[in-house]
């Protein structure tokens, strides 16, 4: 069963390589909160449209020479299903052409998950405003570093103390998420970090996770894939974050790959290397990455099934 399901994942691959459509195209959007302009890779499918469509937030390599390649992979496996995906470079403009794998603390925090959030609602902005693109009908998916980036774009803002200003007014990313995105999907992502009424706790700046508090309210379905095995972004902060989130009442799925490593989603060796940042490491720093067949291949599934359930059915 493996071996076949290995098999037609490579077919899709193969397939969504002829097929995914039109030459990508440069594009900007601009930043929410911001005059900020972020520059951008558009994917558009073959056909007329109008298309749904998926914000796709890159991991922490970036999108430059040392890309990891995982997100330019899945943009075009989306777009051979009829998704137009936009692809926005958080890193480059910013100073971090090469990613913020291995970049210096006080410099990365310049362009963490929560700043990158408000980037994802410029790409989303973006697409709403093109005719051939379903506006309820968009997703914002992302792995790792994109994976934080998806579930700070997907949180609901914390309740202000004005009863006048429930969402904040004054902060433009809480405007942007009265319109949220229709659905979300994390890889790996770091589940340690606030996101709104959750919250984990640390014996000190590195370390594992050693509480949890609060609930994680998703603004709309999100679905987390993730490794047994990731020592970067750590499953059991995901695992609880999901399950006090379903208890709750709110559209949270996870899976968990048994034996699987962080980036499971590609046929890379798996390898430690000791100069990647790694908040949940005793030391801040060395995690392992490494492809898992059966575990990529499960997750083309998934997501495939999750989008096409909340971004195409009952499409008019």
């Amino acid at each position: 069963m493996i071996i076949m399901r290995i098999v037609i994942a490579t077919l899709c691959a193969l397939f969504a390589a002829l097929t995914w459509g039109a030459e990508p195209a440069n594009v900007t959007v601009t930043q929410v909160g911001s005059a900020e302009q972020i520059p951008a890779t558009l994917l558009t499918p073959e056909g007329a449209g109008p298309f749904p469509a998926v914000v796709m937030a890159h991991d922490c390599s970036g999108l430059g020479p040392r890309s990891s390649g995982a997100p330019m992979r899945w943009a075009r496996e989306l777009v051979a299903q009829g998704y137009m995906v936009i692809v926005p470079d958080s890193f480059s403009t910013r100073g971090f052409p090469d990613g913020v794998c291995t970049a210096a603390t006080t410099n990365r925090q310049r362009v963490n998950g929560h700043v990158r959030a408000h980037d994802a609602y410029g790409a989303l902005a973006f697409l709403r405003a093109r005719p051939d693109v379903i506006g309820t009908r968009v997703a914002v998916m992302g792995g790792s570093h994109g994976g934080w980036t998806t579930l700070a774009a997907m949180h609901a803002p914390l309740q202000s103390t004005q009863p006048t200003q429930p969402l904040q007014t004054r902060d433009a990313l809480a405007q942007a998420k009265r319109e949220p995105f229709a659905a979300a999907v994390a890889l790996y992502p770091s589940c340690a970090p606030r996101y709104g009424a959750w919250s984990t706790s640390k014996p000190g700046t590195f370390g594992p996770v050693t509480d949890y508090a609060g609930v994680y309210q998703a603004l709309a379905p999100l679905l987390i894939l993730t490794g047994e095995k990731d020592d970067w972004t750590p499953a059991e902060p995901c695992r609880d974050l999901a399950q006090r989130s379903r208890a709750a009442g709110y559209p949270v799925d996870i899976k968990i790959y048994p034996g699987a490593h962080h980036a499971f989603d590609s046929n890379a060796p798996v390898r430690y290397v000791a100069q990647r940042n790694n908040a949940n490491s005793p030391t801040g720093a060395g995690a392992t990455t490494g492809g898992d067949a059966a575990a990529w291949a499960d997750a083309r599934e998934q997501i495939a099934a999750f989008l096409a359930r909340h971004l195409k059915s009952a499409v008019p």
